[in-house]
């Protein structure tokens, strides 16, 4: 820091500049400068602090929907679809049984979804596949179920951009995450997003996520982003949360009852 403050600079760009309340990343608003320019897709915190970021740089000087930039073409086109997947009665007494916040991981672990998600691989065979889901546990059972490769917090560098590269060459069609997979991977031609279980009700999140596939295609083709939730649980309350940003970009997600597939 003191390489920073030593001098005054002519411009400082701040990316991701929703993260700057942070105190992280707040002390960095302290560097002197000329021009300050933030960047950022999804201006919302869960915490309400996005009017500080106006405080901490300057007023908002621009802004576009999503849909508006997908009618240019500077994004894909994108359909949101969210399953709502069954529980066993077992674990039905189970999620009963259990206190709230255990509840919302019983359901987003509901093993019934790695069922589905089978049957979106076959659907989408063509696809080039990311899964996304916010416990280790779960994205483990996942990756060594449909046998694809995993990245978590924990894979080393130089594999994690091995396995990104071998998708890049089309040797994978298929990448499974945990949530290090919502930030800074470079995977321009992912056009399916199967998203397992999130963080609570965040509306950034899933913003991100959605946007992991949004890189235009080189054929035109869609991107399609799935939600998996457990029907009739607090899951389904923070998934309505969660598509919140979403809706307000002008994105609509349709809601499919998924009873009889996932047998």
């Amino acid at each position: 820091m003191e390489l920073f403050r030593a001098r005054s600079w002519g411009l400082v760009i701040y990316d991701e500049v929703h993260l700057l309340p942070a105190p992280v990343f707040r002390a960095t608003a302290d560097l002197q400068a000329r021009r300050r320019l933030g960047l950022t897709a999804t201006l919302v915190r869960e915490d309400n602090r996005e009017e500080d970021v106006f405080a901490l740089i300057g007023p908002k000087r621009f802004d576009i929907p999503w849909r508006d930039l997908e009618r240019r073409n500077w994004i894909a086109s994108a359909s949101c679809v969210e399953e709502r997947i069954p529980m066993t009665q077992e674990r039905r007494m189970e999620y009963a049984l259990a206190n709230r916040r255990a509840q919302f991981r019983i359901a987003a672990e509901n093993p019934a979804k790695i069922g589905r998600l089978r049957q979106l691989l076959d659907e989408h065979e063509e696809g080039r596949v990311l899964v996304i889901g916010e416990y280790i546990a779960q994205v483990e059972a996942i990756a060594k179920e449909i046998d694809a490769p995993l990245v978590t917090g924990k894979t080393p560098q130089a594999e994690r951009e091995q396995i990104y590269a071998q998708f890049r060459r089309e040797e994978l069609r298929c990448i499974v995450l945990s949530k290090v997979g919502n930030f800074a991977i470079d995977l321009p031609d992912a056009d399916v997003l199967i998203q397992v279980s999130g963080m609570f009700g965040s509306r950034q999140e899933e913003a991100q996520r959605l946007g992991r596939i949004l890189r235009p295609k080189a054929d035109g083709r869609a991107a399609h982003f799935f939600t998996l939730v457990s029907r009739d649980t607090r899951e389904e309350e923070f998934a309505h949360h969660r598509k919140l940003f979403l809706t307000e970009q002008g994105y609509s997600c349709q809601i499919v009852i998924a009873d009889e597939r996932c047998s």
